[in-house]
């Protein structure tokens, strides 16, 4: 693991360099988030667990670090036409905040599923939606059709050095919060914010665990691990709206290779954690934000011997835009 990590630089997407140069270049635009713990949260998981929130980062979620790193890294000539994505979530908001904070036009390919809050977002942010169909497909051809109507850059949500560089700068936030940590649990998605994570942490601590929370109804990164390729799904169905897509070619190997384990849980376990994070921590986070607690407090953590040394536990709070009708409609047939 050690000398995988050590690799890096060769074999993977990002690195330690990159991901300390996107630090440096996206510490004007973005915050040091704060970390919380919970002696009640504490006692329920029979660990120290340390709540990374990103739900308080500027867009609401994590995400705007990876946009700042890209949008800022280009040059000047390219910045002039703009940068285009498609996305369902978080990304397309932050892609629209840094986009805003350069001064540059985003063009942003939205499913015609995507969470209402988040679609808001993009508006806010100065974002110019471009509807497409729900499918990955139809996403990329709009955004294609978009890329060669205006000449804009394309920033990937996930599968992007640039991007997986930027989320990278949380491990270094959080190894110097919390030096103590010998354990992060992540969602897992795509794999833009895992890969990161991944490769910091292990950069600075290779004996650190790195695990992965993933949904039951979109387990494409658990089956990976066990197949030993990228699986896709042919759909996927759970209440984490962030959590839908598969692994890219730049994110599976670091997966693959720095990802020690993958926890899979449902969504009741989901809206459950959410109701801790409310109750307890007293912080509004999504459910795709909230999977890593529902990953901690799972029969499938706690009772693998593999996990018993895991004490002091980072927790990454993802995002806290939260679509409340969905969250209502969850809660209501819990009851």
């Amino acid at each position: 693991m050690e000398a995988k990590a050590q690799a890096s630089s060769s074999i993977y997407a990002a690195d330690i360099s990159s991901i300390k140069a996107a630090q440096e270049r996206i510490s004007p635009y973005v915050h040091k988030t704060p970390v919380l713990s919970s002696e009640t949260l504490n006692s329920i998981s029979g660990r120290k667990l340390y709540f990374k929130c990103e739900c308080f980062q500027k867009g609401g979620a994590f995400k705007i670090r990876g946009a700042c790193n890209a949008v800022f890294s280009l040059t000047d000539d390219q910045a002039a036409k703009g940068v285009v994505t498609h996305s369902s979530g978080n990304h397309a908001a932050a892609l629209s905040l840094a986009a805003k904070l350069r001064g540059i036009p985003a063009h942003i390919v939205v499913p015609k599923n995507a969470p209402k809050c988040k679609v808001e977002n993009v508006v806010r942010y100065g974002g110019q939606v471009i509807w497409s169909g729900a499918t990955l497909q139809s996403r990329e051809e709009v955004a294609s059709k978009v890329l060669q109507e205006t000449g804009a850059v394309l920033i990937h949500p996930y599968n992007d050095g640039r991007i997986i560089s930027g989320q990278g700068t949380i491990s270094l936030e959080l190894v110097d919060q919390i030096p103590q940590i010998d354990s992060i649990v992540v969602p897992i998605s795509g794999g833009g914010l895992i890969s990161g994570v991944a490769l910091a942490a292990k950069s600075i601590n290779p004996a650190i665990r790195i695990l992965a929370a993933e949904p039951k109804g979109a387990n494409d990164a658990a089956r990976s691990k066990e197949a030993g390729t990228i699986v896709t799904l042919p759909e996927t169905k759970t209440i984490a709206d962030g959590l839908r897509a598969f692994l890219g070619p730049l994110t599976w190997p670091v997966v693959r290779d720095l990802v020690d384990d993958v926890i899979v849980v449902d969504d009741e376990e989901i809206v459950e954690a959410m109701r801790f994070c409310y109750q307890i921590l007293k912080v509004a986070v999504e459910p795709s934000g909230a999977i890593g607690l529902a990953a901690v407090l799972s029969n499938s953590f706690r009772n693998n011997p593999s996990w018993k040394d895991c004490k002091n536990v980072g927790i990454i709070l993802s995002g806290g835009n939260v679509d409340l009708d969905v969250l209502w409609e969850s809660l209501n047939k819990r009851v």
